[in-house]
């Protein structure tokens, strides 16, 4: 069975059509190419209302498994990502960011600056990633090997998590 995704890309200048989104267009790619199956799409602004709406809708009506966004995670006035997860997750899963960051770290000492979560609400698994397509696609695949698992207990799977 596919697992279902969505990408959503905060940028404003995206939202009006005034930049191409690469780094929500290459998480794409790449998660199709791992097996996933495409469920929603959509550039919005950097707007906590508008984050919180569209991802309580993926996750409540829709039932969108994995919840990608891209974006909103820096430092700038604007980056309000972080601040919409609290108000849209109900359990945080804190070692799915912090391994990001870590094996980001390794590339950038910038990476300390991400402010990205991941968390839980109902059934969809939440992961913020950076704006940016590179650092997007290094995040994702920092964690990419353990999203099916993740998804699988969070659906509530019974089996042990050891290794055989």
């Amino acid at each position: 069975m596919k697992i279902r995704f969505a990408v959503v890309t905060m940028s404003d200048k995206g939202s009006r059509g005034e930049r191409e989104d690469t780094s929500g267009l290459n998480l794409i790619s790449l998660l199709e190419d791992e097996g996933y199956e495409k469920a929603f799409y959509k550039v919005i602004p950097d707007n906590k209302e508008i984050i919180v709406r569209t991802l309580n809708d993926i996750c409540d009506n829709m039932k969108v498994p994995l919840v990608l966004t891209t974006g909103g995670t820096g430092l700038a006035p604007t980056d309000v990502t972080p601040e919409a997860m609290s108000d849209v997750i109900e359990r945080e899963v804190p070692g799915i960011a912090e391994l990001m960051r870590f094996e980001s770290l390794k590339i950038t000492p910038r990476a300390c600056l991400s402010r990205g979560r991941a968390g839980i609400r109902k059934e969809s698994l939440i992961i913020n990633l950076p704006g940016s397509k590179k650092a997007s696609e290094e995040n994702l695949r920092a964690v990419l090997s353990t999203l099916d698992h993740a998804i699988e207990k969070m659906l509530g799977d019974q089996s042990d998590c050891g290794r055989v």
